[in-house]
Formats: structure tokens, C-alpha cells, sequence
């Protein structure tokens, strides 16, 4: 089968072509994801990516005839439909930090961590919170609001006019769903919101078939089938429930890196330092920790990857320079620490490799807050960075595999509407016992580092 997946991250959106026998992307087309200033407040530019999805669904399907379509999304993102099932408000940019200045007493209203996992976060990380700054701020706007959809299927609703839910971007720290009871939690009753919201489907089900206007536009078969959308990191996740026995860990690295133990050992998280309950494919809860990586690396101007000869250079200096949390403040697992090196030096190319290692012992230090066990699999941008890898493995002294072909959030949505004939393969990073006594070394020096509030 051929599927066309709308796989839209926060820095970049991109439409696939994902063949479902091989498991890979066979065409992708790509832009940055923009952010309107000129809204009320700063909101996504839902029309400039609207224009990007249909122009790109339509250039493909002259290419080749697409058997179904499928969203994977970003979380943290809502929208507000009135009557007429057009927006009523702008699309909120989860950034946004003037949604903390209502935090006190949204904070009142929010259920507990323990009942829905998703922690207390700054901005609007937390969907509850976006939705009681707008209903504050704009409540004649709100009150026009007459269905809540997560981001995914705001785009199924575009292609199908489906009203609909997905459970892994309720799941995803929104204060709005209870994931051991499956259903949308307290706050929605607290709040006037629960008709607001549809009801929920599991991803990867049938939605419906393209609407006439959008078939007609694209240029598809109107019986093309529409499949409820998924939360980016855990589309990373399904070839891995797929084909993996546990325990393992996944690692989706994009803006955020986000770690998911499956059959690990964590008995609680701790919501203080950026654990939470990710909901899976199959509406299971799934113990996870995150940093906003690669967001700091794009803070740091990171383009490319670290070489061997950088390593050496860096492992033979007596001080080698360290970097330490936090880069992006108020998340990870030392939200309150503020970022700085530890022995600076005046070469790029050296703090280019620091960087990598600081990232892999970030990752580490999230698989160890959500009781990862088994070994480590890599998805995303990271995918195929040995020296990232390698750090991960001596840090976490487990196995560690990079992916051996392209996976990753488009991938692993389209796997839910065909199996693949062969699974993904991943190969096991391998490394001598040089660099691994190296790295041993340096994640001791950056441990000590670290100041005692943050060990």
C-alpha cells in the first residue's frame, strides 16, 4: 500500500509517501512550520500549512496513486470549532508564555497527576491551560466553540469532516484524559468543557472517506479512505509494539526527545522534573520522560554531526569541555538549573561534540526517571548518530540500536494501516573499549558537576 502520512512537527511540516511492504518513505515534501505574530496572540499559521498539505497530497498523487491518508502530529496543540466547523479562535502556539499568568489558578482546576499523569508545565503544554487562558480572555469567542479536536484530527476533520478525538494527543499532558480509565478526565466537568468533546478513536482506525471538494482538489479517488491521526513520538513507538518483545525503550528525538519504557521497572514518576503518561496506539499507558533537545540544539547553532577526530581532540584534553542543564529552562529533568559550560574553550567544533554528549546524558538521565530497562531503540533525527548512540549505551550501560533504514514518525503511522512485509531494521552501535572508557569518564566528570539539587 501506498500511504500518504501529514506528519507536521513543531519546527517543520512534511507530507510522505510511506510504502507500507518495505516500511519506508519512497517521496517527502517539506516546509518550516510558521507561527503567526499578527493574530491576537501567537498562534500556528493553519492556513499556510492548509495550502502546504493539498498542494503536496495533489503534486503526489500525479505521481502515484495514494491508497489511504494519515496525520501524525506534534502535541500540545488543540483546536476550537464553531457550528459551522470553522475555527473559532486561532490555532494557540503552546510557547505562548502569557498562558502562565493565569497558571494559579488554572492549577486549582487541573485533576491530580497521579489520575491523569500529565504534569504541570509552563506555557501551554498543558491543553487545560490553553483552554482556560482563551475562555478567560476571549469568552465571547470561546462561547462559539462547540468542538474540541487535537491537532491530528483537526486535519482529519479537514479531508473528512469527522469529528473525532485520538487518545495518544489526549494522552499527551493535557490534563484532559485519565489514562488507566481510557476517558477525559475531571477537568472537563470542572471547566463547562465536555461538549466540547468528541468522541475518542484509538489511531490507525478508519475515519472516513476524502470529502468530494478535497478529492476533487487533490485529485484522489473519492473513496479514499481517511485513518484517525497519532501523536508524533508515538507513532515512533509502533514498529516497535509491532515487531519487540519487552522490556525496551524507545527514544524519539525531534524538538522534543521524548523516552518511553515499555515494561519497565518504574513503579511512580516524579511530574516535578518532566515525566508524564504517554497514551500508545492501542490506548495504553506508557511511562515517558522528556527534554526539549533538539530545541537546544538549534539554540546552540548544532547543524551537523560530531566526527571521530572531534572526539579524540575532546577526550584528550585533561578538562574537555562540559555543558549543563538546562538549555531550554522549566523543562526536562532539571527544569529549575540553569545552563552553562563547565571548562569553555574557544572551538566550535569541540562544543559541537559536548553537545552531543550532553544530549545523550540528558536521554539517559529520562530513561533512568522512567525505569527503562531492556535495550534502547533511536528514532528521529538522532537515528543514525553513532557518537549520540554510543554515549547512550556507556551511559545507560544497556544495548543501544540505531535504526538500519528510515523510520520514524511517518513510518511508524502508516504501520498501522499495513504491515509491513520485513520489519525495520536496527543495528547495534558497537564501540571499542577505548572510546568506551572515554565516555565512561567524561559522564563521570559531568555527573560531578552537576549541583546537588540536580543529581
Amino acid at each position: 500500500m501506498i500511504i500518504a502520512v501529514i506528519d507536521l512537527g513543531k519546527t517543520n511540516s512534511k507530507v510522505a509517501l510511506v510504502d507500507t511492504t518495505q516500511a519506508q518513505e519512497i517521496k517527502v515534501v517539506t516546509q518550516s512550520t510558521t507561527v503567526n505574530e499578527k493574530t491576537p496572540f501567537p498562534s500556528l499559521d493553519h492556513e499556510s500549512i492548509e495550502n502546504f498539505i493539498l498542494n503536496s497530497l495533489s503534486e503526489l498523487a500525479k505521481e502515484t496513486d495514494i491508497n489511504a491518508i494519515t496525520v501524525t502530529t506534534h502535541g500540545a496543540t488543540a483546536t476550537l470549532l464553531d457550528a459551522q466547523g470553522e475555527l473559532a479562535l486561532p490555532v494557540l502556539d503552546y510557547e505562548f508564555k502569557d498562558i502562565d499568568n493565569l497558571r494559579s489558578d488554572y492549577n486549582k482546576c487541573r485533576p491530580s497527576f497521579n489520575k491523569t499523569g500529565s504534569p504541570a508545565l509552563p506555557g501551554g503544554l498543558n491543553i487545560g491551560a490553553q483552554l482556560y487562558w482563551l475562555q478567560i480572555n476571549y469568552e465571547k469567542q470561546f462561547s462559539k466553540a462547540k468542538t474540541l479536536l487535537t491537532w491530528p484530527q483537526y486535519w482529519v476533520h479537514l479531508l473528512t469532516g469527522e469529528k473525532h478525538n485520538d487518545v495518544t494527543s489526549l494522552g499527551c499532558h493535557t490534563d484532559l484524559y485519565e489514562p488507566h480509565k481510557q476517558q477525559y478526565s475531571s477537568l472537563v466537568d470542572v471547566m463547562q468543557w465536555r461538549t466540547l468533546m468528541p468522541p475518542t478513536r484509538n489511531s490507525g482506525q478508519t475515519s472516513g472517506p476524502v470529502l468530494p471538494s478535497v478529492a476533487n482538489r487533490i485529485g484522489l479517488s473519492p473513496s479514499t479512505p481517511v485513518h484517525t491521526g497519532i501523536h508524533d513520538s508515538n507513532a515512533s513507538l509502533v514498529p516497535h509494539l509491532i515487531s519487540q518483545t519487552a522490556p525496551y525503550t524507545v527514544v524519539s528525538t525531534g524538538t522534543w526527545f521524548i523516552a518511553m519504557a515499555i515494561g519497565g521497572s518504574v513503579t511512580s514518576l516524579d511530574e516535578t522534573r518532566d515525566t508524564l503518561l504517554n497514551v500508545n496506539a492501542y490506548g495504553e499507558p506508557v511511562p515517558s520522560a522528556r527534554f526539549m533537545g533538539g530545541r537546544e540544539r538549534e539554540l546552540l547553532g548544532i547543524t551537523t554531526t560530531a566526527t571521530e577526530d572531534t572526539l579524540n581532540t575532546l577526550f584528550a584534553r585533561e578538562s574537555p569541555p562540559l555543558l549543563m542543564p538546562s538549555v531550554v529552562p522549566d523543562t526536562g529533568p532539571w527544569p529549575t538549573a540553569t545552563t552553562h559550560w563547565i571548562n569553555p574553550v574557544d572551538n566550535n567544533v569541540l562544543l559541537d561534540g559536548a553537545v552531543t554528549l550532553y544530549l545523550a546524558l540528558m536521554t539517559n538521565q529520562c530513561m533512568h526517571l522512567i525505569g527503562s530497562d531492556g535495550p534502547t531503540y533511536i528514532e528521529g533525527p538522532l537515528a543514525h548518530d553513532q557518537h549520540f548512540a554510543q554515549m547512550l549505551s556507556v551511559a545507560s550501560k544497556r544495548p543501544v540500536f540505531i535504526s538500519g533504514s528510515q523510520t520514524g514518525t511517518s513510518v511508524g503511522a502508516a504501520m498501522l494501516i499495513g504491515t509491513p512485509d520485513k520489519l525495520p531494521q536496527y543495528e547495534e552501535i558497537n564501540i571499542t573499549a577505548e572510546r568506551y572508557q572515554q565516555m565512561e569518564h567524561y559522564a563521570a566528570l559531568w555527573h560531578q558537576h552537576l549541583p546537588d539539587y540536580a543529581r
